[in-house]
Parts: structure tokens; sequence; C-alpha cells
């Protein structure tokens, strides 16, 4: 009987690659199924369709209202070489509309950094290698060596104090309550990005 090799990291990262798309072509995407009220992934809802409306409202506002100081801004220009960041997620996840609009930001910014997106659905086998604590959290960005296609480091899903908040608070009560990601969600609106800027500045400059 033939034996069955999986694929390897840098195989998978590639094929996610290939089907991946840019921002622009991502935003049109999730425009477009949340007026059909639809939504990506291998499983559609009416809970589903809404969140997708919801955060296609969201990213909308981000993307004209995310601001980068000149600091950051200085320190995003000074990178000199060539890197991909590959990210998965899906059109219902409210973290991704959250942190998506501010990579896409942070791009614009380098001709260095690319962004490319990719469904996590259509990509178990990817999603299975940058597990985040052992599940498939999404968005989940992997930051690649745009010459040599090496794996750099790894983002997600959360920034890190929002993470942290989750985490402390599963420690605590067990799941997440409806509550607390109200909480979650006024934590985004005030720290306005400025956390997964942070986070993804150290990112860029691991290697």
């Amino acid at each position: 009987m033939e034996q069955v090799v999986g694929k390897t990291e840098h195989e998978l990262v590639r094929d996610g690659l290939k089907s991946s798309m840019d921002y622009m072509e991502y935003r049109l995407l999730v425009s477009n199924l949340a007026l059909e009220g639809r939504s990506t992934g291998s499983i559609e809802s009416q809970e589903l369709s809404y969140y997708t409306r919801l955060n296609d409202q969201r990213m909308k506002r981000l993307d004209k209202t995310i601001k980068i100081s000149a600091d950051s801004e200085a320190k995003i220009k000074k990178v000199v070489k060539k890197i991909i960041w590959l990210v998965l997620t899906e059109s219902w996840c409210g973290d991704a509309a959250q942190t998506l609009p501010i990579m896409n930001k942070i791009a614009a910014m380098n001709t260095n950094i690319s962004l490319r997106v990719v469904l996590r659905d259509g990509h178990p086998e990817l999603m299975e290698q940058f597990l985040s604590n052992g599940t498939m959290a999404i968005p989940k960005l992997i930051s690649l060596d745009g010459t040599s296609g090496e794996v750099l480091g790894e983002w997600g899903s959360r920034p890190s104090i929002a993470a942290k908040m989750v985490q402390d608070y599963k420690h605590k009560y067990g799941k997440l309550t409806a509550e607390f990601k109200q909480d979650l969600q006024l934590w985004y609106n005030k720290d306005k990005g400025q956390n997964t800027v942070n986070d993804l500045l150290s990112l860029l400059f691991l290697k």
C-alpha cells in the first residue's frame, strides 16, 4: 500500500500564497457577501452572515480612521528586506475585522511589505501548522521572507493585551460570556489599534 506523505510547511505556505488575495480583493469579497447576506467558510448561517455584515461596516470605518504615529511609521519605513504577511481569516471573524485594516495600513507604508489574505477553511492543513494555543483561531498572520519563503514569525489571533485578557478570563470563568465580549469590543475601541501596531512592529524586526 502506497504511503501518503503530507505536504511540508513550505509547500503548504506556497499553496496558500497561490490562492491568496490582496487586501482590496478581500474587502470587496466581504462587502459583496454582506450585501448578499452570506459569509465565507465551509458552513454558512444567519449568525455568520450577521457578523460578516457587522465586520464589513467595522472595516470600512477603520480603513478611514486608523492612525499610525510618525514614530511607528519611521520604523516601518526602515524595513529593507522583502516580507510577506500571509493572513488566514474568514469574513465573520470579529478579531480579524479589528486588525486587518491595521495590517493593511502598515503594509501600505513600505513597498517591501506585502499583505496577502487566504481563507482558513479552504486551507485546513496550513492552519494546522500555525495553531494558536492548540486552536485554529483566526486571524493568524504568518510572516515570510519574501525571497526565500522562510517563516520568520507569526502573530494572532489577538493583540497581546487582548489575548492576555481572554486567557485570564477563561482561566477564571471557563468560557467567554457575552458581557466579556462586549468589554473586549470596548477595549478595541479605546486602544485604537495601538497594541496591534506595536505587536506587528516587533514582528517586523524579529530577524
